[in-house]
């Protein structure tokens, strides 16, 4: 079955006050996500099911990025990196989702990948989403799948880990699982610190 297209407009209908108050994360971490975005930082959204809300994450994190910064989104925006990349200078280049299955725009593999990560840096940063469970299988697929070197995989500066709850295909409810700090690359493996892990017990339903 092919997956829905990304539509970024319907992702920006939620903040993250928004998605503190139906218990996706909790106040402590989204202050966390909005001050990397503030700070324009590059970042990874993951989740391994579909419709586990990482389109609405990342884009709530854009909404938090410094006033007047622009963000170009491949495949919305259109195809060519140099030229996204250039006007994306002093904001955030999005790509919607890594993956090898072009189903969707912006959806994206191998040497174009390489080229975002390439020329992010002082005057572009990342924003990115694709399918892992950890930060060691999110950098397989985006250093051993897509050949991405470790120095440019090191800009990634956040991981964040989204889990589902239910049904995938409907899930009940969703939340942060996870968020990582990401000191290094080496071998194509992330040296990451953990500043959050859910608790299994803890917010098990959302707030009303």
């Amino acid at each position: 079955m092919c997956q829905p297209p990304y539509h970024p407009a319907i992702a920006e209908t939620i903040d993250l006050n928004a998605l503190v108050e139906n218990g996706t994360m909790p106040r402590p971490i989204a202050s966390t996500l909005r001050e990397a975005a503030r700070a324009r930082r590059s970042f990874l959204v993951m989740a391994v099911p579909r419709l586990a809300g990482k389109s609405t994450v990342k884009a709530a994190m854009l909404a938090e990025r410094p006033k007047g910064a622009p963000v170009r989104t491949v495949g919305e925006d259109g195809d060519d990196i140099d030229l996204l990349l250039a006007q994306s200078a002093n904001g955030y280049i999005d790509i919607p989702e890594i993956s090898q299955h072009p189903v969707a725009p912006g959806y994206i593999w191998g040497a174009p990948v390489r080229r975002v990560f390439a020329g992010i840096g002082k005057t572009v940063a990342l924003a990115v989403a694709l399918h892992a469970a950890d930060p060691d299988e999110a950098f397989e697929i985006i250093c051993g799948g897509c050949g991405v070197p470790d120095a440019d995989a090191a800009k990634l500066s956040l991981v964040v880990y989204l889990r589902s709850f239910g049904k995938w295909q409907a899930p009940t409810r969703r939340a942060v699982e996870a968020v990582h700090e990401i000191v290094g690359v080496r071998g194509g493996k992330p040296i990451a610190r953990a500043i959050y892990q859910r608790d299994a017990d803890a917010s098990r339903g959302p707030r009303t």
